[in-house]
């Protein structure tokens, strides 16, 4: 059986097709291995320098009852026999309309106080009002652990002692502290305290007077320069080390930074849609008073260029009193 030129030259032009389409393809797979190892790499060198500032490795070192322990009984010089865990980084989802925050440690003591431990590394504003987040996130935070004791049939009047504490790199107020503790005082007598049992504590790592101890100073110097000076902060560094060399540690870390990543994707892609669909309602609005504009150029009445546009009577006579 004969093949006709016509044939040999498709069977060429086919197998050429083939031919490259193989190579995209496998062009393709490479990248996208290459790709994915490269984002290993860079994961596995990110959790290697994770410092007792991430959020991630705090959570692990005061989930170690002796150091969570130490840490309070330093910082507030009481004694606490033991504490209990209400889930590390927990999320509080109040049945109201609200923002779910996660708290990275929230523990109670034998005398039922409770405790919420936060790392601060940055000194975030809101990007539209400009104003520093940090003095109304520990009111939310606080409020929030209040419901959450509620939501548990716990009585009003009963609710445990709470303190919201907030370990941060910088100084929030600028006055050189090295704790700020704060509570409700009476105006015209400040020595008039309200008994609400609720304190706020914003720690500075980089203060330079005050009265706190050793370890506490250890500890702060430890946050800011990895400096071990103390059995203390030695105890913690030691149990960093130890996280690091779990792989169960590892890879709930990397899952972790995946779910954050998908989070921050599927936030972007709304914020995206949201930013199309305003700019698509921006410019329908924009033609329809060009189109009132020009309608009003050629004498036509208000009420039936407001029925044309499918704007309002008072729309068109604004714009009406914008030409005049």
């Amino acid at each position: 059986m004969r093949i006709s030129g016509a044939c040999r030259a498709f069977g060429r032009r086919l197998f050429f097709y083939v031919s490259c389409n193989r190579r995209l393809i496998y062009f393709c797979l490479t990248l996208c291995y290459n790709q994915r190892r490269k984002h290993i790499q860079n994961l596995a060198t990110k959790f290697e320098n994770l410092t007792i500032q991430s959020d991630f490795i705090f959570k692990k070192v005061m989930s170690r009852k002796r150091i969570c322990i130490h840490l309070l009984e330093e910082l507030l010089q009481i004694k606490i026999a033991d504490i209990n865990y209400l889930e590390a980084e927990k999320s509080l989802e109040p049945e109201f309309v609200s923002r779910g925050i996660r708290l990275d440690i929230i523990v109670a003591d034998d005398k039922n106080t409770h405790y919420n431990l936060e790392m601060q590394v940055k000194n975030t504003k809101n990007p539209d009002t400009k104003n520093y987040v940090l003095p109304k996130r520990t009111r939310y935070y606080q409020a929030l652990m209040d419901i959450d004791l509620l939501q548990k049939n716990q009585e009003y009047d009963l609710l445990p002692p709470t303190y919201i504490i907030f370990i941060c790199v910088f100084d929030f107020f600028a006055k050189g502290n090295y704790v700020y503790t704060f509570k409700k005082r009476c105006l015209e007598d400040l020595e008039l305290e309200l008994p609400d049992e609720a304190t706020t504590m914003i720690l500075n790592t980089k203060g330079t007077h005050g009265s706190i101890s050793k370890d506490i100073k250890s500890f702060y110097d430890y946050v800011n320069n990895h400096v071990i000076n103390s059995d203390f902060t030695r105890q913690i560094d030691d149990e960093i080390s130890y996280l690091k060399l779990d792989s169960k540690v590892r890879r709930e870390f990397m899952l972790l930074e995946a779910r954050l990543l998908d989070e921050r994707r599927e936030a972007k892609a709304e914020g995206k849609a949201e930013g199309k669909a305003e700019g698509l309602a921006e410019g329908k609005a924009k033609e329809k008073t060009a189109t009132a504009k020009r309608l009003l150029s050629m004498g036509l009445s208000v009420e039936d260029i407001a029925k044309a546009t499918s704007l309002s009577v008072e729309q068109v006579e604004a714009i009406k009193a914008e030409q005049a």
